[in-house]
């Protein structure tokens, strides 16, 4: 029976034809193994997953596999980020059990949920051997299973558990944070750590803001040598923009090729402020193809964006993208194949496999004559015309809250900065369909797809990515409705999901219960759900001088102060709100009739301190209290500056405004 047919999941659908009776994850599933009385085999992945496909063609497949799975299990197939509740349960118990973690992820579960067994990917003839030893477990030492799996879920809880030790966020905690990062930096390669190389995106977001506070040129030249070696290696689309997961190497060469919406919307955020904070060419020019990245290749026809592109093209990974000598001549012709292998570092040895190679950016392109540049721009575009000939990733298209949220967000910052109205309208089109189609009776559902929105509620990561993404869209447009959607939903997270204690659970008191309640603080591929409401409360108790929002944002920092210092790859997120509540945050408001092309406003935005929120628009505009009571002074423009609720002299000139922005 295909039951999977109707998912809003493309992962889910990926498998829908599979001889494997699958079940979504559902508490029919559960019952059905009640049942039968069979074990349960719960496989989560995602869409653009290269070794969950693997898996899938070698196991899932295959009639014989299927067969075994059918007679003896019911299997349940998760979209891991439609399910990040599910996901993070199982991970870790994933990780007790074996040290490791990874996807797919493959666990044995007895019918009540309680895992006995995970482990990541298995070969076909693994897979099948652990099957029948299970199934034979299952039956004749059913009383140790079930003791190994209570070992499991008492260790769950262990690790999940809230309530330990807190401390304040202060400034000599975020500056142990930037000395250990620079400790683990990579000076030569940029990044930290070794193979696989992940960008950074959360940590040097941190640095800058630390940078900005303390004037540390350590701090910035990180960002600066990190930034330009990820952009000049492979693990950017040299082509087109957008950056891969993660490098398989320590120096950038070689991408896993798939792409994320959350990583290239939070990559899109340091260009973007990097350009900002130092007018570096370079970090302008990525900043731009990354958004236009986002935009064109992860749009969607009925709104919002797509979270991935596939690693894979036919099964085979980075098809698309590697190229050599010859076909670069092919495309080209003598003269400019040859240009464009010096460029991109193309040779006859190839750095990826069968003598191929990934495009790699060899040579400066931002600071060089005229003629190169536009050299670089027709062959780019040319070869770019012709790789789009060639079979391409396959796009996971549903729209997941969090991540829009992280892109609306930096797109805003982007537009913003740029003054451009494509991206932000664009912002403010993705917001829509967040408060249109995710928004329902007054909660936030975590996944659309098509235009339909999904079943799977909204976790805690939702709720504050999009909070914040609200509230930079009221910092866009003026408009008081952003920040009252933002201010419900953070209200929702404090009621929801709070433990009482100053921290926060991942998943809201009245959600499906699951063998334990998911409460990670940590960073990592994305903001922990902590981090991303915290990162709201401190906007939105700044864009509406409501000092409750900053003390709740406080507390839930402290809870994961004690980390910050002796983990700091590990807590980016946390440490940028933490950077943003030393600073102030400043308030700006400018009162104009011009709030677009006003020198003011774009003074404020260009020179804001960390994690400062503007505000432009007419004096006592409805909905913005920071434009409440405060008077165009002289009839002309106005800027008010405050910090922590405490106001300096309203300025008329840039240069007045700019001082007092510039204080440390």
């Amino acid at each position: 029976m295909n039951r999977l047919a109707s998912a809003t999941s493309p992962y889910l659908l990926q498998h829908a034809e599979n001889p494997v009776d699958w079940w979504p994850w559902s508490d029919e599933a559960f019952a059905e193994a009640r049942r039968r009385d069979v074990p349960v085999l719960i496989s989560v992945g995602y869409a653009a997953c290269h070794w969950c496909h693997v898996m899938a063609h070698e196991s899932f497949e295959d009639p014989a596999v299927g067969k075994l799975l059918n007679d003896n299990f019911v299997s349940i197939k998760v979209d891991r980020e439609e399910r990040p509740d599910v996901d993070a349960v199982y991970m870790t118990a994933t990780q007790a059990m074996t040290g490791q973690g990874g996807w797919p992820m493959t666990v044995l579960a007895a019918p009540d949920g309680t895992p006995f067994f995970c482990g990541t990917y298995f070969p076909r003839v693994n897979f099948v051997r652990l099957l029948e030893s299970v199934t034979t477990a299952w039956r004749d030492q059913r009383e140790a299973v079930l003791r190994q799996g209570a070992a499991v879920v008492e260790a769950i809880g262990g690790a999940q558990a809230v309530g330990g030790p807190t401390a304040p966020l202060t400034a000599e905690l975020l500056d142990a944070a930037a000395e250990q990062l620079g400790r683990e930096y990579d000076s030569v390669n940029g990044g930290f750590g070794g193979a696989p190389k992940f960008p950074p995106h959360m940590n040097l977001l941190f640095q800058l803001r630390h940078y900005q506070r303390t004037g540390s040129e350590r701090t910035l030249e990180i960002v600066r040598h990190t930034a330009e070696a990820m952009a000049r290696g492979g693990i950017y689309d040299q082509l087109a923009g957008g950056f891969a997961r993660y490098s398989v190497d320590a120096h950038w060469t070689v991408p896993h090729f798939e792409k994320m919406l959350y990583d290239n919307a939070l990559l899109l955020r340091v260009y973007t402020q990097l350009w900002r904070l130092t007018g570096d060419r370079l970090a302008q020019r990525v900043a731009g193809e990354t958004a236009a990245f986002l935009l064109n290749d992860l749009g969607t026809p009925a709104g919002g964006l797509a979270s991935a592109l596939d690693a894979d093209t036919g099964g085979v990974e980075g098809a698309t993208y590697a190229w050599t000598p010859a076909q670069l001549v092919e495309a080209l012709g003598t003269d400019d194949g040859r240009f464009a292998a010096d460029l991109f570092t193309v040779t006859e040895a190839g750095t990826f496999e069968h003598g191929t190679s990934v495009l790699e950016l060899g040579r400066d392109v931002d600071d060089v004559d005229p003629e190169v540049a536009d050299r670089w721009q027709r062959v780019r575009t040319e070869l770019r015309a012709v790789r789009d000939l060639r079979p391409q990733p396959a796009r996971d298209d549903k729209v997941v809250a969090a991540w829009n949220g992280l892109a609306v967000t930096a797109l805003v910052e982007y537009a913003t900065l740029t003054g451009d109205p494509v991206t932000a309208a664009a912002a403010v089109d993705i917001a829509e369909v967040l408060a249109g189609r995710h928004i329902v009776d007054g909660r936030l559902r975590r996944v659309s797809r098509d235009g339909k929105v999904g079943e799977p509620a909204g976790v805690l990561e939702d709720y504050g990515a999009v909070a914040e993404a609200f509230c930079a869209v009221h910092q866009l447009t003026g408009e008081g409705r952003w920040l009252t959607l933002a201010g419900e939903l953070l209200d929702v997270a404090l009621t929801r999901f709070a433990t009482g204690q100053g921290g926060f659970y991942d998943t809201a008191d009245d959600a499906e219960q699951l063998i334990a309640r998911p409460a990670d603080p940590t960073d990592n591929a994305t903001p922990s759900g902590l981090s991303a409401v915290v990162a709201g409360l401190v906007a939105y108790s700044a864009l509406t001088g409501e000092p409750r929002y900053r003390e709740v944002a406080e507390a839930a920092l402290a809870t994961v102060a004690p980390i910050v210092a002796r983990h700091a790859r590990f807590t980016g997120y946390a440490a940028t709100s933490g950077e943003a509540l030393l600073s102030g945050p400043y308030e700006v408001a400018v009162v104009t009739a011009d709030p677009v092309g006003d020198p003011l406003v774009a003074a404020a935005r260009r020179h804001a301190p960390p994690g400062a929120v503007v505000v432009a628009g007419a004096p006592d505009q409805e909905g913005v209290p920071l434009l409440a009571d405060r008077p165009m002074l002289d009839g002309g423009s106005t800027a008010y500056v405050c910090r922590g609720f405490v106001c300096d002299r309203p300025v008329r000139t840039v240069e007045d405004l700019v001082a007092q922005l510039s204080r440390r």
